[in-house]
């Protein structure tokens, strides 16, 4: 669908009202008495094959209601038809704490989670669209190389033999490896998992091929060739055989096929120092070889067509007119189409699927849906318009349209007005977050819940002012000709000291200016929304380092040790080791977490429960909300930490909560409280306002000034139009995306692009300023 053809929201939402006015009236999803999480008894009902909106501040229950009872439910519904023979190797969802289900259809969940740490996996594999675009070179590519294997990547018959698919050759630096200054013996081994006396290290050792006492630097040459290089070879060490391979071969099978995000923190740092990963020299990064890369059409070949931009690959295969691949050209350029009226026109399909970011990885599972012939589906969706720009959440709320209209019941956990104003139905839950919500505050229409007093009904309509008096810059930080990525030559000086918004569209060069020169820099706290690296153990308590005041509390009121606090110490329930769950692995299958039935879930030993602190155990103080806690513990560290956790609006999350389950905007505003003490210093922030209620933003323009009277320079890449209205400065980026960006097309005071701008994001705050 071309841009210029699709109906506004407004309009196409009142087309489908009236489309869908004969609809049967109790044909709803009907909910009884949900208590899941912070639930508290809701029941409602929800329209099928009409657009509902849930909105609600962060921890309201959102979430509870639509992911974990009424998805969940159908999932758990859906696996109950399966034979008890292959229910036997599913996992065993239990039923969620709700007293009535009725009316469900089977539910696709389409979320944020990042899509996978597979090396392998790509835009292109993750849509099929690479895989129609290798039929096509199959049939009618030359000269003829093969069927389509013979152009993939992921198979023997297509990959570069060199770098076996991955497009990448690994350059290692011996010395992370090794210390050439120590022997075997002294431990000049550096790998992980390779320190004296470790198997690993038993193997090298015993192995006969070196004097374990001599200094590495003085191996022999054939010496240093079986250190590092030799191949994978059967020995035997005393009575035992086993298998001996060189440092380099077995690092690269450890280290080269995965994402680094993906490693334990240890591995990670490991692999940042030891492995370079560069483009390989014989497919030039293409992962095909010399074969798959030499069969063109109209002078292209495979590898050149996946690295060009969607757009531009959609126009070159519209050029394509070959009626023997008539079906599946045209699946390809509706797949390819897709991604462009998504907004992702500006990625190519060899883009690795792990560099995505939640926003983007959200819309390309979308595009698998949208040409779907299912219908009568429920499709559940987590904040779509998340990093989108003004410009491209209209385009977003087309789609979520499309596929109600499709006949499918859409249900959409958002905080964004321009797509709470497209919805048939909105539930509102709160009033507030954790414990203080839970409850049903609003269910009807659009109209209802502007006139209704719930908070997100009085802030639905809620505009930042321009800023009257913008704040001076103290300095300035310059950027010269940044070339990174998409960036064009670009130059641009970032003013200190004050509040700057870095915008445009998605794809444009944002994050490729801010964290390609900026983030890295001297004095530079970077505050994202990657995920936080720690095992399933961490949680808030023991990120921010509160647990260690609150355990010297507990042992001080108690005279006992310390550890005996901590669940990954002494105080630990050894049948669960302190984690609270059981988890059951099913080797192919997703593994099982349950509670564990020692504790109970409290995760510590039976003693350790008996101490308290005024009234309460270390596993009831680990249950408080943040908030809570920060009333039981208003002085001292603890109190200090607690409060910078209530400013970033973070009251409402569990002291213990694993921090495996914080989305997006949650991990970032975690890392900012934990460098709120440094002053003088620039705090970069990516789209902060993720997860954020309206009335939340608030809060956090409050805190953005707050930085900045402190001292620091605060730089935010973000959308919203009300962090735009409440800068001290603007850079905007475009004017569109990929090879259509990477431009600076403004720079200057949110006023002065309100009153002279032309660009996109120009056009959208000046609606919103000035709209009444």
């Amino acid at each position: 669908m071309m841009e210029g053809s699709v109906l506004s929201s407004q309009q196409a939402s009142t087309v489908r009202l009236r489309d869908h006015s004969a609809a049967d009236s109790h044909d709803h999803i009907q909910v009884r008495g949900a208590r899941e999480n912070n639930l508290k008894g809701v029941s409602l009902d929800i329209p099928k094959r009409r657009l509902t909106v849930f909105t609600g501040v962060s921890g309201s229950g959102k979430s509870s209601l639509v992911f974990d009872t009424i998805a969940a439910e159908s999932r758990r519904l859906i696996d109950e038809t399966y034979t008890a023979f292959i229910q036997a190797f599913m996992p065993s969802l239990a039923r969620p704490d709700v007293d009535a289900l009725h009316n469900l259809s089977a539910a696709i969940i389409v979320d944020q989670e990042r899509m996978g740490a597979n090396a392998r996996s790509t835009v292109g594999t993750a849509t099929d669209a690479h895989t129609m675009l290798r039929i096509i070179f199959s049939r009618i590519g030359s000269p003829s190389v093969g069927s389509a294997s013979a152009f993939s990547f992921n198979l023997a018959e297509g990959m570069c033999p060199e770098c076996e698919g991955l497009g990448k050759a690994s350059e290692i630096d011996v010395d992370e490896l090794v210390d050439r200054e120590l022997s075997l013996n002294e431990g000049a081994i550096k790998v992980p998992m390779h320190a004296v006396d470790s198997w690993p290290w038993q193997i090298v050792t015993g192995s006969g091929l070196f004097d374990n006492d001599a200094k590495l630097k003085d191996f022999t040459e054939q010496q240093w060739q079986d250190l590092l290089h030799k191949p994978a070879t059967k020995l035997k060490y005393g009575t035992s055989n086993f298998t001996y391979e060189g440092l380099i071969p077995r690092i690269k099978r450890a280290y080269l096929g995965k994402d680094r995000d993906s490693m334990q923190p240890g591995a990670r740092a490991f692999a940042d120092r030891a492995v370079k990963l560069t483009s390989c020299t014989a497919c030039g990064g293409s992962r095909l070889n010399e074969a798959a890369r030499s069969s063109l059409i109209q002078g292209r070949n495979i590898a050149e067509c996946s690295a060009m931009q969607i757009n531009d690959l959609a126009d070159f295969v519209r050029g394509i007119g070959d009626r023997t691949v008539g079906p599946v050209l045209d699946g390809l350029r509706s797949t390819l189409d897709s991604l462009v009226e998504i907004g992702l026109g500006y990625l190519s399909l060899d883009r690795e699927s792990s560099t995505l970011s939640g926003g983007e990885a959200q819309r390309v599972k979308m595009v698998r849906h949208l040409n779907s012939s299912l219908t009568d589906v429920t499709y559940v969706f987590d904040e779509p318009t998340a990093g989108l720009h003004p410009h491209d959440i209209q385009r977003m709320n087309n789609l979520l349209l499309q596929l109600c209209d499709k006949g499918n019941t859409v249900l959409v956990v958002e905080h964004k007005p321009e797509t709470i104003a497209i919805a048939d139905h909105v539930v509102d839950l709160g009033p507030g977050a954790g414990t203080h919500g839970g409850r049903l505050c609003y269910d009807g229409d659009l109209a209802g819940l502007r006139a209704s007093d719930t908070l997100t009904g009085r802030y639905l309509d809620h505009r930042v002012r321009l800023r009257e008096n913008v704040r001076k810059p103290t300095g300035h930080l310059p950027i010269r000709n940044a070339t990174l990525h998409n960036l064009r030559d670009v130059s641009v000086d970032i003013p200190l000291g004050v509040l700057t918004v870095v915008t445009g569209v998605a794809g444009s060069g944002k994050s490729s200016l801010i964290h390609g020169h900026v983030s890295g820099g001297e004095g530079v706290v970077v505050a994202d929304q990657s995920p936080i690296r720690g095992s399933r153990r961490s949680n808030p308590a023991t990120y921010t380092g509160v647990l260690d005041p609150i355990r010297a509390a507990f042992a001080k009121a108690n005279g006992v040790k310390p550890g005996l606090f901590s669940a990954n110490s002494e105080g630990a329930c050894p049948a669960c080791k302190g984690i609270g769950l059981i988890y059951t692995d099913l080797a192919m299958m997703a593994e099982v977490a349950s509670v564990c039935e020692e504790c109970e879930g409290k995760r510590f030993t039976p003693k350790v429960l008996t101490y308290t602190l005024r009234g309460k155990n270390i596993s009831e103080v680990l249950a408080m909300p943040v908030a809570e806690a920060r009333d039981f513990f208003p002085t001292g560290q603890a109190g200090t930490i607690l409060d910078r956790l209530v400013a970033v609006g973070l009251g409402y999350l569990g002291l213990g909560q694993p921090l495996t389950t914080l989305s997006g905007g949650e991990r970032q505003r975690l890392k900012l409280a934990i460098n709120m003490a440094k002053n003088g210093t620039t705090y970069v922030l990516d789209e902060p306002t993720t997860g954020l209620h309206l009335a939340d933003v608030d809060k956090l323009l409050a805190l953005l000034d707050r930085l900045v009277e402190d001292g620091n320079s605060v730089i935010v890449i973000e959308h919203h139009q009300a962090v735009m209205a409440h800068a001290d400065w603007i850079v905007d980026i475009g004017p569109g995306a990929g090879h259509d960006g990477g431009q600076v097309v403004f720079s200057g005071t949110p006023s002065d692009l309100v009153a002279t701008g032309d660009s996109l994001t120009a056009i959208h705050l000046r609606d919103y300023v000035n709209r009444p």
